[in-house]
């Protein structure tokens, strides 16, 4: 994603775990190009996609996906040695619904792939 204020200065909107770096068009896009666009926008914040087959799936990239994974598997092997739901709720800080449904959706995962 390439995003950049009425300067062509590279804008960083902050997020939790990870900061995305965006690029000023000047410094990647060929001249001829970057005229054609300001032909259609100047100053504004654009998005360019990925051509579809190499898009990644969410979170595959940054890791984010890996870490949910982990942290959800890590919540369930604590409730199966005795954590209570609410204990689970303060350290992860999650609604007691989420955690219920990692608890569920894994111990599913984990029969299924048992049989």
């Amino acid at each position: 994603m390439i995003l950049f204020d009425t300067n062509y200065k590279p804008v960083q909107i902050k997020r939790r775990k990870q900061s995305l770096a965006y690029k000023n068009g000047k410094d990647i896009l060929p001249s001829r190009l970057l005229k054609e666009l300001q032909k259609y926008t100047q100053g504004e914040l654009i998005y360019i996609p990925k051509e579809d087959k190499v898009r990644a799936g969410w979170g595959e990239n940054n890791g984010t996906r890996d870490y949910i994974a982990s942290r959800n598997h890590e919540i369930y092997m604590l409730y199966k040695n005795g954590y209570s739901v609410n204990e689970l709720t303060d350290k992860y800080s999650l609604s007691e619904d989420s955690i219920r449904k990692i608890i569920s959706k894994t111990n599913k995962e984990l029969t299924t792939q048992a049989i």
